[in-house]
C-alpha cells in the first residue's frame, strides 16, 4: 500500500507517528520544519483525508474544533515494513561499496 502512496502522504504518516498528540497544526508545523516551506492548509488536510479513507490514519476529536489523528494498526504495519524495506536497501547499498 505504501507504493499508492505520495511522498508527502507517507511524510505525514512519519510525523503522525512520532508526535504524542497529532492533531491537525501539530503535523503542518513538523512538515514545516523537515520541508523548511509553510505546507498549505488546502494540501494537508485533504491528503490527511485520504489517509483516513484508505485506512491508514484514524480521525478522532481532541476537542469541538480540533481533530486529531493517529496511525490505524494497518498505518502501523505499513510504516513498519516500509522502514524494513528502506534498511534492507540501505544495507545493500553499504554491502555492494565495501
Amino acid at each position: 500500500m505504501m507504493q499508492e502512496l505520495t511522498g508527502f502522504q507517507r511524510d505525514i504518516l512519519y510525523v503522525i507517528a512520532g508526535l504524542d498528540e497529532p492533531y491537525g497544526l501539530g503535523i503542518k508545523q513538523r512538515l514545516e520544519e523537515y520541508y523548511e516551506r509553510d505546507v498549505n492548509n488546502g494540501r494537508l488536510y485533504p491528503n490527511l483525508d485520504t489517509l483516513v479513507e484508505m485506512g491508514l490514519v484514524d480521525k478522532g476529536t481532541l476537542d469541538r474544533r480540533t481533530n486529531s489523528y493517529t496511525l490505524s494498526d494497518s498505518g502501523y504495519r505499513t510504516l513498519q515494513r516500509r522502514h524494513e524495506w528502506e534498511a534492507e536497501q540501505v544495507s545493500m547499498r553499504a554491502k555492494h561499496s565495501a
